[in-house]
């Protein structure tokens, strides 16, 4: 069954940035796009590497070590189409940001 759990306060993630939170023990990275927000597993299918470490640009994350580029909001990799990451389902309410658990 999915739930939504609590991971942060949408407040302390602003526009332009990201936030790696640990959803049972897997990690995720959140994106706020000028306040809509996106989440994605936070480790390339590639090679492993983290991927808030890479370049974010408006709905793309660029992963640092092979410059594999992904959309934060379908997980599908531009650079290898084979290639995907999970989306998180995200919910805000009262500034608390909740994740979908799949």
């Amino acid at each position: 069954m999915s739930e939504f759990v609590r991971v942060a306060r949408a407040s302390d993630i602003t526009s332009g940035k990201s936030k790696v939170i640990e959803l049972n023990g897997r990690p995720v990275v959140v994106f706020n796009q000028n306040g809509k927000f996106s989440a994605i597993d936070n480790i390339c299918p590639h090679k492993g590497a983290p991927l808030n470490e890479g370049v974010f640009m408006g709905t793309m994350i660029v992963c640092p070590w092979h410059s594999w580029t992904f959309d934060i909001n379908s997980g599908s990799c531009i650079t290898n189409p084979r290639a995907k990451v999970s989306c998180f389902e995200v919910k805000i309410e009262n500034d608390e940001l909740f994740l979908k658990v799949q």
